[in-house]
């Protein structure tokens, strides 16, 4: 048995990665991760080429990975938190599922999947956002694992002057960010475990 474990976020590094990653070693399966960040992956244009053969004509990443879908027993799919939606590259991979969608035969229909959620403020939305589209693509949901990483004003070098920062309520007294406030999944020790519990889940179900 293989898991597919695919990480959505821009970011090579992050809490998406870890948390996808965490899922993965706790199934203690055969496993590939794959991190998305750095690949060109475009939205579905809606040609309908793949409508005869269930392949995408649109040459990029994806055709990489098709392979890699289809051959998984099992996905671990995460992305982050993108102006209280789905992050664009994420959306854009799960967007090009419709290749497996017609004749009745998809290939992902009935593979268990994990949906792992991230974002500044919350994992909710993107959570939410992986599970409609497994719904639609006939994927089966295991569980879904969500939390808080990092918003992007603790690294961009502005977060301590900028007038919309969301970290101005955490700076020193020298008017600097205090890190310490800034999120880090080894500081979540309860989610590390329940990203755990559901890598054990997903073993046990397949």
């Amino acid at each position: 048995m293989k898991v597919l474990g695919i990480s959505g976020s821009p970011r090579k590094k992050g809490t998406t990665a870890g948390l996808v990653q965490a899922v993965l070693d706790a199934t203690e399966l055969e496993t590939e991760y794959v991190s998305l960040a750095g690949k060109k992956i475009s939205p579905c244009i809606y040609c309908l080429a793949c409508a005869k053969d269930n392949t995408c004509k649109v040459k990029d990443f994806m055709g990489e990975l098709r392979q890699k879908l289809i051959d998984a027993d099992a996905l671990v799919i995460g992305g982050c938190n993108m102006w209280s939606t789905l992050n664009g590259l994420t959306q854009n991979f799960l967007e090009r599922f419709f290749q497996f969608h017609h004749h009745g035969k998809s290939p992902m229909a009935g593979k268990p999947g994990i949906a792992v959620g991230v974002g500044g403020g919350s994992g909710k939305a993107p959570a939410e956002a992986i599970n409609r589209y497994f719904q639609m693509f006939g994927i089966r949901s295991v569980g879904t694992v969500r939390t808080q990483g990092a918003f992007a004003c603790y690294s961009c070098g502005y977060g301590n002057v900028c007038d919309v920062s969301l970290v101005q309520n955490y700076l020193d007294e020298n008017g600097n960010i205090d890190m310490d406030f800034k999120p880090d999944l080894e500081k979540q020790p309860d989610i590390l475990a329940a990203a755990r519990q559901l890598g054990k889940k997903l073993r046990s179900v397949l």
